[in-house]
């Protein structure tokens, strides 16, 4: 036998990363509510400070000492060295929530003057900072649809007179909440089009939707990969947290930057996140089964009009190319347009009572809500509706309960209308 076997992520998350002997056998990390921690002497001090503000490059095998819990704290460093094998990333840095995450980088890679491209629909919050934040201090924008082809975009960056400027494609793949896909490879050879010596164009990903099980964005040349950790990664609704995953390049960089900014994660995040990956891969896959299972019995029902699931992708489109390159899984998270409007809507949500009525997804429990009036009611109108967000689109998470159960509640609710 073998003894290079090389271990799957799903086993190295009960042990990676930790030291029983450094905490008194425990075999889980404890949390270490500390805010700061003591040297052994004034010159492991200085030589911790020297490689925590780069002020010259580790020797061999020097790692990086603790110093403050603003900088690092064992908690989120085994969690960022959990969080790394499943993106096969050089390193991770885990934020108190994802639009932390997702902001740091936009600010540290983003300055006045530049030009981001970023795909639609995005996360509510992700779109109010663009067109805000953004664009108060300089940042200029470009949205882009699903489906677009190459020309199309190169068009709109050429037709912008900022081409020079563009630093930086944003995409969410799969878009919430149609489920509609970007091809990230596609955005990669667009970012590398426009990059030169005096400039390199960065393409980022919402990880979010499929949490990284389902897709690893660093593996289709993305240099970014972005979570609200809240959803899939925590998995219990229980905690906040956002991580960002990428070569040692640029998490160096924003890795500084959060230090700063001062939005790292608490050691009792980290600690819960350490606890929810290890079970990541088997609620996952049980979440997919059982979204397969509805998605089938939501496309049969009279009272449905169409179902946003990644497995009704057409053979032979673009779309089905893109989604068996980028994807290993259907995934979790579909949405369906009931027959009517918002009134059977809101009939059908209120019917409900095993599912709840809740926004997030990723977690547990099977949840349901109304984009049009809830995650995504700050889209101007004419926006939603040319996204296929209507007043009759209801979106699900679907959990880990026994899928014949969810789909009872679904059946009851529908017959209500």
């Amino acid at each position: 036998m073998s003894e290079q076997h090389k271990m799957r992520p799903e086993s190295l998350m009960m042990s990676y990363g930790y030291k029983p002997a450094l905490s008194e056998g425990a075999i889980k990390s404890p949390i270490f509510m500390t805010s700061t921690f003591v040297f052994k002497n004034a010159e492991e001090g200085k030589a911790f400070f020297e490689l925590a503000y780069g002020l010259r490059e580790p020797n061999e095998n020097e790692e990086p000492g603790l110093i403050y819990s603003r900088i690092n704290n064992p908690d989120l460093e085994i969690l960022e060295n959990r969080l790394s094998l499943w993106d096969e990333a050089d390193d991770c840095a885990v934020f108190e929530s994802g639009m932390s995450a997702i902001t740091t980088v936009m600010l540290e890679f983003l300055a006045p003057g530049d030009l981001l491209l970023f795909s639609t629909p995005l996360y509510g919050g992700t779109e109010h900072f663009i067109h805000d934040y953004l664009k108060k201090i300089g940042v200029h924008s470009i949205a882009f649809k699903p489906g677009q082809e190459w020309s199309e975009l190169e068009g709109m960056i050429e037709n912008s007179g900022l081409k020079d400027k563009l630093r930086m494609i944003f995409i969410e793949t799969p878009a919430n909440p149609t489920n509609s896909l970007i091809d990230i490879e596609q955005c990669k050879r667009l970012a590398n089009q426009y990059t030169n010596d005096n400039n390199r164009v960065y393409v980022a990903v919402d990880n979010t939707y499929m949490g990284p099980l389902w897709q690893q964005p660093l593996k289709h040349g993305a240099d970014f990969s972005l979570y609200s950790a809240t959803k899939y990664i925590g998995g219990h609704s229980d905690v906040i947290a956002g991580a960002c995953c990428g070569n040692a390049e640029v998490m160096k960089r924003v890795k500084t930057l959060r230090t700063f900014l001062g939005n790292m994660a608490a050691p009792h995040t980290g600690w819960l996140l350490m606890r929810s990956l290890e079970t990541l891969k088997v609620r996952m896959e049980q979440q997919a089964l059982n979204a397969e299972k509805v998605a089938n019995f939501l496309a049969r029902h009279a009272k449905v009009e169409k179902v946003y699931y990644l497995g009704y992708i057409k053979l032979g489109t673009k779309e089905y190319e893109t989604f068996k390159r980028q994807y290993t899984s259907n995934g979790a998270m579909l949405a369906f347009d009931v027959v009517g409007g918002e009134k059977e809507a809101f009939k059908f949500m209120n019917a409900l009572k095993l599912i709840k009525l809740a926004v997030s997804l990723g977690g547990t429990e099977s949840l349901v809500e109304h984009p049009a009036t809830m995650t995504h009611a700050g889209v101007p109108v004419d926006d939603r509706l040319e996204m296929g967000i209507t007043p009759k689109l209801v979106r699900l998470s679907v959990g880990v309960e026994n899928y014949n159960d969810i789909i009872w509640d679904i059946q009851q609710a529908l017959e209500q209308l």
